[in-house]
């Protein structure tokens, strides 16, 4: 991939493997300059970024102790 012919649907497809930093320094150096210069291509990029960090932030919370007391009496526990 040339930085300057990388398309659109060559960024989606390798977004994963980007945000997860799973690409080598050349073709992370590609999409950040896609990225850098289409706005639709970032704002998908930003929008899986964000998602990533609210489901990663909810999962550090803990049911409340009356939640848990109601699952614990229904499953016998």
């Amino acid at each position: 991939m040339n930085a300057s012919n990388i398309s659109c649907d060559e960024v989606i497809e390798r977004l994963f493997e980007y945000l997860d930093q799973e690409l080598d320094a050349t073709n992370r150096a590609e999409i950040d300059h896609h990225l850098r210069r289409c706005f639709d291509c970032f704002s998908r990029a930003e929008f899986e970024r964000r998602l990533r960090a609210r489901i990663a932030e909810a999962g550090t919370e803990q049911a409340p102790e009356r939640l848990r007391a109601r699952i614990r009496e229904l499953t016998g526990q």
